[in-house]
């Protein structure tokens, strides 16, 4: 029997995409991907917890990233998660999780593009992105059952 590591994140994008390159020329993407969840307590307050992710993607789909994802774009990532470990300066053990996009993993764009978002950079034209409304927030209320 076979075993499954897969993560769905949808979020928005807290920082611009770092790109950076391996040596042989393939790129990398780095950007952190905001997930919330929002609830009332007993008392009805209105309650969020944010929870903040390191997304990783690798090869075609780190093009796509660089050529139209930027800070606040609304995303649904699905990777795989991944245990770094490390030593840091002062010999102190680290660890963090990260989301890995690769091959089996991929990048939806979903809402509207912020207005900060970055152009395409080549002179070829680009595959138009999909556009969707964004959702307005739906709060216990509005659920019916």
């Amino acid at each position: 029997m076979s075993t499954v590591n897969k993560a769905f994140l949808v979020g928005h994008v807290g920082r611009d995409p770092e790109i950076r390159y391996t040596q042989s020329g393939d790129p990398v993407a780095s950007f952190s991907l905001a997930t919330a969840d929002v609830w009332k307590d007993r008392t009805g307050q209105k309650r969020e917890q944010t929870d903040w992710h390191t997304v990783t993607v690798f090869g075609k789909q780190a093009e796509v990233v660089r050529e139209y994802v930027a800070k606040g774009r609304l995303l649904c990532v699905e990777g795989q998660i991944r245990y770094e470990e490390w030593t840091d300066k002062e010999g102190t053990k680290r660890r963090t999780t990260k989301i890995h996009v690769s091959g089996g993993g991929r990048i939806t764009l979903l809402g509207k593009k912020p207005e900060d978002a970055a152009r395409p950079t080549s002179d070829r034209p680009a595959p138009a992105a999909p556009e969707a409304p964004l959702a307005d927030e739906i709060t216990d209320d509005d659920v019916p059952f």
